[in-house]
């Protein structure tokens, strides 16, 4: 049977033995091979097709290969991070002067990016719109528009934009389409099938799942692309992922199908539970039915996630002491692990942007972002419940 005909969750824990260089010796994991050169039978050429690290490695490509099968991509490019990833696809699409159009709500992080590397460094134009509305996407992108960038949900207002037809309009121009899909990952949504020419991901969330390895990922179907984005990571940039990093990405997708079915599952119970709450003014999560986009996500994603995002009805101090009396959330940055963590966007995840536009992207200081791991939910329930319970 060919891996067409195996589900995600088979291709998940599939260990293709004869890949990626791997000689068969009867691993059902696939081993780390660590060394940084390789012995060439003759000046230039060698049997196995391995050089030197930066440019393959035979773990970094079993799980290029398999991230390539569970995103449904013809070719994978990972890297060092999920900043290099998106920093290589930048540097292999934008040209000095071009223009970019990106939904508002992207990362802080992706944002600052832009700013240094293609605005300042590179002359480039980027036009940052509401893309919850087609209108205003489509009036912003021209025959100019070199890149679009989308993240759909955003990060941490969990806002979306209609992927398939942001895909029609970018296409119309011929401009570069790009989705980070970290937040909803393949399991739930898969750009590239709605028009998307590159999905990026950081690894270091969800795909890898346990907080112990950082990378990115770069999937598409086009094959000049991921030769363009491989040239720039491997001889421009050199941020690869390194072996161990990708074992240990490989081991955290053996069980990926399973934690995101129970990150969504306890997600959407914590949404219901805070959107009931007296002290909660509003609550951000795609599977509430009274979410503004409610009807686009059932209708382009399999799930909606495990973050959950809200506004308390609370002061500053308020909202700081309910994030210090938590015990079962872990307060700390980032997302996508086995374990709960809460979040303060306006004092760590997006402390780096300025008050303006921290206020114009709606990062109120009584915001707070729970990224919703797999403990019993119960307990989840309850720690939030007496967090709550003073306000």
């Amino acid at each position: 049977m060919t891996d067409s005909k195996y589900h995600l969750e088979t291709l998940a824990t599939r260990f293709d033995r004869a890949g990626g260089g791997v000689r068969n010796a009867g691993d059902v994991v696939p081993p780390i091979h660590l060394s940084t050169t390789h012995e060439m039978r003759s000046p230039g050429e060698s049997d196995h097709g391995y050089k030197y690290n930066r440019f393959g490695n035979p773990t970094r490509d079993i799980l290029e290969e398999r991230l390539t099968k569970i995103c449904d991509a013809e070719r994978a490019v990972t890297c060092a991070s999920g900043t290099a990833a998106i920093a290589a696809t930048c540097l292999s699409v934008v040209e000095a002067g071009d223009h970019i159009v990106a939904f508002d709500g992207i990362y802080g992080g992706t944002r600052l990016l832009f700013e240094d590397l293609l605005v300042d460094s590179l002359g480039a134009t980027v036009e940052y719109v509401d893309a919850t509305d087609m209108d205003t996407v489509d009036a912003a992108i021209t025959d100019e528009t070199a890149l679009v960038w989308m993240e759909s949900p955003t990060n941490p207002l969990l806002r979306l934009c209609d992927l398939a037809a942001v895909g029609e309009i970018a296409t119309a121009v011929d401009a570069t389409y790009v989705v980070d899909n970290t937040f909803a990952t393949p399991y739930f949504q898969r750009p590239l099938e709605r028009g998307a020419d590159i999905v990026v991901h950081s690894t270091t969330k969800y795909l890898n799942g346990h907080s112990d390895s950082m990378g990115g990922a770069i999937l598409t179907d086009d094959h000049s692309l991921a030769d363009a984005v491989e040239h720039t990571q491997s001889y421009d940039l050199g941020g690869t992922l390194a072996p161990f990093d990708s074992y240990l990405t490989l081991r955290g997708l053996r069980t990926f199908p399973l934690r995101m079915d129970r990150h969504e599952a306890n997600a959407g119970e914590l949404a219901r539970y805070l959107d009931g709450h007296p002290s909660v003014a509003h609550v951000n999560y795609p599977g509430l039915p009274h979410h503004p986009q409610h009807d686009l996500a059932r209708e382009q994603m399999d799930g909606f996630g495990g973050i959950v995002s809200f506004e308390l009805d609370a002061t500053a101090a308020e909202t700081r002491a309910v994030l210090e009396v938590l015990d079962v959330f872990t307060l700390a940055v980032s997302l996508g692990g086995t374990e709960s963590l809460v979040d303060h966007p306006a004092t760590m995840s997006a402390s780096y942007l300025a008050d303006a536009e921290r206020e114009a992207a709606g990062i109120s200081d009584s915001l707070i972002r729970i990224a919703v791991g797999v403990e019993h939910v119960d307990d989840l329930l309850a720690d939030l419940d007496q967090a709550l319970e003073n306000l």
